[in-house]
Protein backbone atom coordinates (compact mmCIF):
# COMPACT_ATOMS: atom_id res chain seq x y z
CA UNK A 1 0.00 0.00 0.00
CA UNK A 2 2.79 2.48 0.79
CA UNK A 3 5.16 2.06 -2.10
CA UNK A 4 7.37 4.79 -3.44
CA UNK A 5 6.88 3.92 -7.09
CA UNK A 6 7.22 6.69 -9.60
CA UNK A 7 4.18 7.95 -11.40
CA UNK A 8 5.13 8.56 -15.05
CA UNK A 9 2.94 11.64 -15.55
CA UNK A 10 1.95 12.84 -12.12
CA UNK A 11 0.36 16.02 -13.44
CA UNK A 12 -1.97 14.00 -15.69
CA UNK A 13 -2.91 11.71 -12.78
CA UNK A 14 -3.76 14.76 -10.68
CA UNK A 15 -5.95 16.25 -13.43
CA UNK A 16 -7.72 12.92 -13.96
CA UNK A 17 -8.28 12.52 -10.21
CA UNK A 18 -10.33 15.72 -10.12
CA UNK A 19 -13.17 13.97 -11.96
CA UNK A 20 -12.28 10.33 -11.16
CA UNK A 21 -11.35 9.95 -7.46
CA UNK A 22 -10.25 6.33 -8.01
CA UNK A 23 -7.37 7.71 -10.11
CA UNK A 24 -6.00 9.30 -6.91
CA UNK A 25 -4.85 5.89 -5.60
CA UNK A 26 -1.29 6.02 -7.10
CA UNK A 27 -0.73 9.43 -5.49
CA UNK A 28 -1.99 8.14 -2.16
CA UNK A 29 0.24 5.07 -2.35
CA UNK A 30 3.28 7.09 -3.37
CA UNK A 31 3.03 9.73 -0.64
CA UNK A 32 1.25 8.03 2.27
CA UNK A 33 4.38 6.87 4.07
CA UNK A 34 6.12 10.26 3.73
CA UNK A 35 3.12 12.13 5.10
CA UNK A 36 2.58 9.62 7.91
CA UNK A 37 6.23 9.82 9.01
CA UNK A 38 6.22 13.61 8.77
CA UNK A 39 3.20 13.80 11.08
CA UNK A 40 4.34 11.00 13.38
CA UNK A 41 7.66 12.75 14.02
CA UNK A 42 5.76 15.83 15.11
CA UNK A 43 3.04 14.16 17.14
CA UNK A 44 4.76 11.12 18.66
CA UNK A 45 1.51 9.14 18.45
CA UNK A 46 0.93 6.62 15.66
CA UNK A 47 -2.85 6.63 15.91
CA UNK A 48 -3.19 10.39 15.76
CA UNK A 49 -0.61 10.55 12.97
CA UNK A 50 -2.57 7.94 11.01
CA UNK A 51 -5.83 9.86 11.53
CA UNK A 52 -4.26 13.14 10.45
CA UNK A 53 -2.60 11.47 7.46
CA UNK A 54 -6.02 10.30 6.32
CA UNK A 55 -7.30 13.85 6.75
CA UNK A 56 -4.43 15.18 4.64
CA UNK A 57 -5.34 12.88 1.77
CA UNK A 58 -9.06 13.50 2.14
CA UNK A 59 -8.50 17.27 2.00
CA UNK A 60 -6.09 16.85 -0.91
CA UNK A 61 -8.61 14.81 -2.87
CA UNK A 62 -11.41 17.26 -2.13
CA UNK A 63 -9.22 20.22 -3.05
CA UNK A 64 -7.55 18.79 -6.15
CA UNK A 65 -9.44 21.17 -8.42
CA UNK A 66 -7.61 24.05 -6.66
CA UNK A 67 -4.16 22.47 -7.09
CA UNK A 68 -1.97 24.26 -9.60
CA UNK A 69 1.10 22.56 -10.98
CA UNK A 70 4.01 25.02 -10.71
CA UNK A 71 6.97 22.75 -11.31
CA UNK A 72 7.18 21.58 -7.70
CA UNK A 73 6.36 18.04 -6.64
CA UNK A 74 2.82 17.26 -5.57
CA UNK A 75 4.31 16.39 -2.18
CA UNK A 76 4.98 20.10 -1.50
CA UNK A 77 1.22 20.71 -1.56
CA UNK A 78 0.64 17.66 0.66
CA UNK A 79 3.23 18.91 3.17
CA UNK A 80 1.40 22.25 3.32
CA UNK A 81 -1.86 20.44 4.11
CA UNK A 82 -0.06 18.24 6.67
CA UNK A 83 1.42 21.28 8.42
CA UNK A 84 -2.02 22.87 8.59
CA UNK A 85 -3.54 19.67 10.00
CA UNK A 86 -0.75 19.36 12.55
CA UNK A 87 -1.11 22.99 13.64
CA UNK A 88 -4.89 22.58 13.91
CA UNK A 89 -4.41 19.46 16.04
CA UNK A 90 -2.07 21.30 18.41
CA UNK A 91 -4.49 24.23 18.72
CA UNK A 92 -7.43 21.93 19.48
CA UNK A 93 -5.66 19.55 21.84
CA UNK A 94 -3.32 22.07 23.45
CA UNK A 95 -0.77 19.29 23.20
CA UNK A 96 2.91 20.20 23.25
CA UNK A 97 4.75 19.70 20.00
CA UNK A 98 7.56 17.16 20.02
CA UNK A 99 10.59 16.73 17.82
CA UNK A 100 11.94 13.27 17.13
CA UNK A 101 15.66 13.29 16.42
CA UNK A 102 17.34 10.61 14.37
CA UNK A 103 21.07 10.90 13.68
CA UNK A 104 20.57 10.02 10.02
CA UNK A 105 17.95 12.76 9.63
CA UNK A 106 19.94 15.53 11.27
CA UNK A 107 23.44 14.92 9.90
CA UNK A 108 23.22 17.94 7.56
CA UNK A 109 22.00 20.09 10.43
CA UNK A 110 24.97 18.98 12.54
CA UNK A 111 27.28 20.02 9.69
CA UNK A 112 25.69 23.48 9.57
CA UNK A 113 25.94 24.01 13.31
CA UNK A 114 29.32 22.59 14.21
CA UNK A 115 32.21 24.95 14.49
CA UNK A 116 35.02 24.00 16.81
CA UNK A 117 32.63 22.29 19.21
CA UNK A 118 32.50 18.53 19.36
CA UNK A 119 29.71 16.69 17.63
CA UNK A 120 28.91 14.88 20.88
CA UNK A 121 28.37 18.21 22.67
CA UNK A 122 26.03 19.35 19.89
CA UNK A 123 24.18 16.04 19.99
CA UNK A 124 23.46 16.64 23.69
CA UNK A 125 22.38 20.26 23.26
CA UNK A 126 20.33 19.96 20.05
CA UNK A 127 17.01 18.85 21.62
CA UNK A 128 17.07 21.85 23.99
CA UNK A 129 18.00 24.21 21.16
CA UNK A 130 15.15 22.94 18.99
CA UNK A 131 12.68 23.47 21.84
CA UNK A 132 13.63 27.16 21.93
CA UNK A 133 12.63 27.68 18.29
CA UNK A 134 9.23 28.97 17.27
CA UNK A 135 6.92 26.60 15.39
CA UNK A 136 7.68 28.39 12.09
CA UNK A 137 11.44 28.21 12.68
CA UNK A 138 11.16 24.54 13.52
CA UNK A 139 9.22 23.82 10.32
CA UNK A 140 12.00 25.45 8.30
CA UNK A 141 14.64 23.29 9.96
CA UNK A 142 12.57 20.12 9.73
CA UNK A 143 11.68 20.55 6.08
CA UNK A 144 15.17 21.55 4.99
CA UNK A 145 17.31 19.27 7.15
CA UNK A 146 15.12 16.41 8.38
CA UNK A 147 13.05 16.01 5.20
CA UNK A 148 15.87 17.13 2.85
CA UNK A 149 13.52 19.37 0.86
CA UNK A 150 15.07 21.88 -1.58
CA UNK A 151 14.53 25.56 -0.78
CA UNK A 152 12.02 25.92 -3.63
CA UNK A 153 9.82 23.26 -2.02
CA UNK A 154 10.31 24.65 1.48
CA UNK A 155 9.15 28.02 0.19
CA UNK A 156 6.12 26.53 -1.55
CA UNK A 157 5.16 24.47 1.51
CA UNK A 158 5.43 27.46 3.83
CA UNK A 159 3.90 29.81 1.26
CA UNK A 160 6.95 32.06 0.97
CA UNK A 161 9.42 32.63 -1.85
CA UNK A 162 12.39 30.34 -2.36
CA UNK A 163 14.74 33.22 -1.54
CA UNK A 164 12.82 34.05 1.63
CA UNK A 165 13.02 30.37 2.65
CA UNK A 166 16.82 30.52 2.26
CA UNK A 167 17.15 33.75 4.22
CA UNK A 168 14.86 32.58 7.01
CA UNK A 169 16.60 29.19 7.23
CA UNK A 170 20.05 30.77 7.53
CA UNK A 171 18.75 33.17 10.18
CA UNK A 172 17.43 30.22 12.17
CA UNK A 173 20.79 28.45 11.78
CA UNK A 174 22.54 31.57 13.14
CA UNK A 175 20.09 31.67 16.05
CA UNK A 176 20.77 27.98 16.74
CA UNK A 177 24.54 28.58 16.68
CA UNK A 178 24.15 31.33 19.28
CA UNK A 179 21.98 29.08 21.45
CA UNK A 180 24.59 26.34 21.12
CA UNK A 181 27.28 28.60 22.50
CA UNK A 182 25.24 29.56 25.59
Amino acid sequence: MTTTTEIPNEEAVIRQSVTDPESFRPLYEKYFKKMFLFLHHRLGDKEIAADLTQQVFLKALKGLSKFQYRGLPFSAWLYRIAINECNQHFRKSKQTRIVTLDDADVSHLYEELTTDQTLENLHQKLPGILQKLTADELYLIELRYFESRPFAEVGAILEITENHAKVKTYRVIEKMKKLFLL
